[in-house]
C-alpha cells in the first residue's frame, strides 16, 4: 500500500507548526496506525530525519495515550482507538492528515504529542464515590432495559483519551465531565505523560510531570495551521 502522509511537524509548544507531506510505500493493510507510522520514523531515521513524536503506551485500545486527529476525525474514520485502527479502514493511494488533538485545553508539547494534565486534572476531581444502597436488591438481579445498560456500558468503559474533547464543537465535552465528575468512581491517572519515538533500533522517551493545579499555567494559545 503508497499512502501520502500529512503530518503536523511543531519543534516545541512556543514554535510555529505546519503540515509536512511524506510518501510511503509498502505499508500492509494488517498493520495498525501507529504501526504505520512507527515504519514511517524508521524511514525518517535511517535518512537522518527526526522522526514523528506521538503519544502511545499499551497500543491495546486501553491506556487512551494515543491521540490523533485522522483526516479531521478523532481516532479516525472507526469507531476505536487510534492504536486499534488498521491500515486496511484505507486504501491504496490514500492521503491521510494526521493532526494532534483539536482543542485550546490541550496545547500541543511536539508534534502530536499533546498537554493533557488539564484533562487529567478534572479525571481526578471526580475522586471516589460510596452510595449506601440499606436493603435494595442486588443490583445485578435488576432487570434493565438495553438502552440504559449500554449507555450506562458506554459510560463505564471511558478510558479517558480525551477524543470527547477534541470532537466537541466547542472543547468542552461537558456529557464527560457530567458523567465522569459526579457519578462515575475513577481510578486516578498517572501523575506523569510518556511518550516515545520508536524505531526497532532506537526508542527515545522523555516524561513530563503533570502540573498541580495550583503550578499549572493557562493553556498556551495554538498556533494557527498553515499548509
Amino acid at each position: 500500500m503508497r499512502l501520502t502522509l500529512k503530518i503536523w511537524r511543531q519543534e516545541n509548544a512556543s514554535a510555529q507548526g505546519a503540515l509536512q507531506t511524506y510518501d510511503l510505500d509498502g505499508i500492509s493493510a494488517d498493520m495498525s496506525f501507529l504501526e504505520m507510522l512507527d515504519v514511517l520514523n524508521e524511514k525518517l531515521q535511517g535518512e537522518g530525519q527526526e522522526p514523528v513524536a506521538f503519544d502511545h503506551d499499551c497500543r491495546e485500545g486501553i491506556c487512551g495515550t494515543c491521540s490523533l486527529m485522522i483526516n479531521g476525525e478523532a481516532h479516525g474514520p472507526e469507531v476505536t482507538t487510534t492504536c486499534q485502527l488498521h491500515m486496511r479502514s484505507f486504501n491504496d493511494g490514500d492521503t491521510i492528515t494526521i493532526e494532534p488533538w483539536r482543542a485550546d485545553a490541550f496545547p500541543v508539547v511536539r508534534d502530536l504529542i499533546v498537554d493533557r494534565s488539564a484533562f487529567d486534572r478534572i479525571i481526578q476531581s471526580g475522586g471516589f464515590i460510596s452510595a449506601n444502597t440499606g436493603s435494595a436488591p442486588e443490583a445485578n438481579s435488576v432487570p434493565a432495559p438495553r438502552d440504559k445498560a449500554m449507555r450506562a456500558f458506554n459510560v463505564a468503559t471511558c478510558i479517558g483519551c480525551g477524543a470527547c474533547v477534541a470532537a466537541c464543537p466547542n472543547g468542552s465535552a461537558s456529557l464527560f465531565m457530567g458523567a465522569t465528575s459526579a457519578s462515575s468512581p475513577r481510578v486516578s491517572p498517572s501523575a506523569t505523560r510518556a511518550w516515545s519515538t520508536w524505531s526497532p533500533s532506537t526508542t527515545t522517551r522523555a516524561s513530563v510531570a503533570a502540573p498541580t493545579s495550583a503550578s499549572a499555567p493557562a493553556p498556551a494559545p495554538r498556533r494557527s495551521r498553515s499548509t
